[in-house]
């Protein structure tokens, strides 16, 4: 039966022409308001403005706080701890711990100061740097190839360092020569001191090293998760042993900067500063299970702890209640860091 040409031509439009499909609009990403800028600007950089609201505040309360003296007194007395807590973050970023830094900072500044005596100042700082290298390496062997929890590997690592040291110093002070490490420990730059300036300094580094090189692009991976970045290239037994050996200069370097303050090596130098670099971390935002860290941050949180120390102090307060108040602020910034865990910190 024979089709006629209006049929024909309507049957063969039909199967010509495609069928109709939905249009999905796409509605444009709205651009940050100003108050939401001013919100992120305050949650990302909220520790410097309690430092300052609390700096105001001991001002305001106690005029010896705010003397010139006092203030630089504050800057140079947390530049120590502040330089291995540099060291610590980057070690914690990778996923790791070190508790080792005070005894292996103990044994730097009694070498150190001995060797002062013996081969002049210069030689015996490049000892003491390569000796905090030495246990740096140690502890990321440890830690990467024998895969080894790294809180407990440090801690029996700086156990046993901390026997050798008293062995060899029978537990004395070691006394030596160490020259122009005193102009360096009292000395100042246009009212900064110049331990502060080393600080500065040595974060500017570790910011550097985190955030403009693949090896702190490496570090960032690891922490957030070693097992996808191994399997996308990341070189992590690597990444981890050198994120140990950047916390061993670290300390090496903190370990010289105390050193220049008290003129003589203790053997107990530095047995608080692994708790204490981890508080200024943690208080500092960085994730206790990697990944997560900023360098400000860590300057700010330093200038926090040495301020309420300070202030306790100036405000005639039993130093029994310091451990206390130290350990408030931490459970504070734990407890603000899970609650607004959502913000970016890298």
């Amino acid at each position: 039966m024979a089709l006629n040409g209006e049929n024909t031509d309507s049957m063969v439009q039909a199967t010509a022409e495609p069928p109709a499909t939905a249009v999905v609009r796409v509605r444009p990403t709205a651009s940050p308001t100003a108050l939401g800028r001013i919100r992120s600007f305050a949650i990302h950089n909220a520790l410097w403005f309690g430092l300052a609201g609390l700096v105001l505040a001991m001002c305001i309360a106690s005029p010896t706080f705010r003397s010139l003296v006092n203030l630089q007194n504050v800057l140079s007395q947390n530049a120590v701890i502040g330089v291995v807590a540099c060291g610590m973050l980057v070690v914690m970023i990778s996923g790791g711990f070190d508790m080792s830094v005070g005894a292996s900072g103990g044994l730097i500044v009694v070498t150190v100061a001995f060797l002062s005596g013996v081969i002049g100042i210069v030689p015996a700082i490049l000892a003491g740097i390569v000796i905090g290298l030495i246990v740096g390496v140690l502890n990321g062997l440890i830690v990467a190839k024998l895969g080894i929890n790294s809180f407990i590997s440090t801690l029996a690592v700086g156990s046993v360092i901390t026997g050798v040291t008293l062995v060899l110093t029978n537990a004395a002070p070691a006394q030596g020569d160490i020259g122009f490490l005193t102009g360096i420990a009292f000395g100042k730059i246009m009212g900064v001191p110049w331990l502060f300036v080393i600080f500065l300094s040595f974060a500017a580094i570790t910011h550097l090293t985190l955030r403009r090189t693949k090896l702190g692009h490496w570090i960032f991976a690891t922490g957030a998760n070693a097992s996808a970045s191994y399997l996308s290239g990341v070189p992590t037994s690597l990444v981890r042993v050198a994120a140990f050996t950047f916390g061993g200069l670290a300390v090496a370097i903190a370990a010289v900067m105390l050193l220049s303050q008290s003129a003589v090596g203790q053997p107990s130098a530095g047995t608080a500063w692994p708790l204490n670099a981890i508080a200024i971390c943690v208080i500092g935002g960085t994730s206790l299970s990697g990944g997560v860290g900023r360098v400000s941050n860590v300057i700010a949180a330093a200038l926090i702890l040495g301020v309420v120390s300070n202030a306790l102090n100036q405000l005639g307060i039993s130093p029994y209640w310091q451990p206390a108040v130290s350990g408030l602020v931490i459970l504070i910034a734990v407890i603000v860091d899970r609650t607004t865990s959502g913000r970016q910190l890298r």
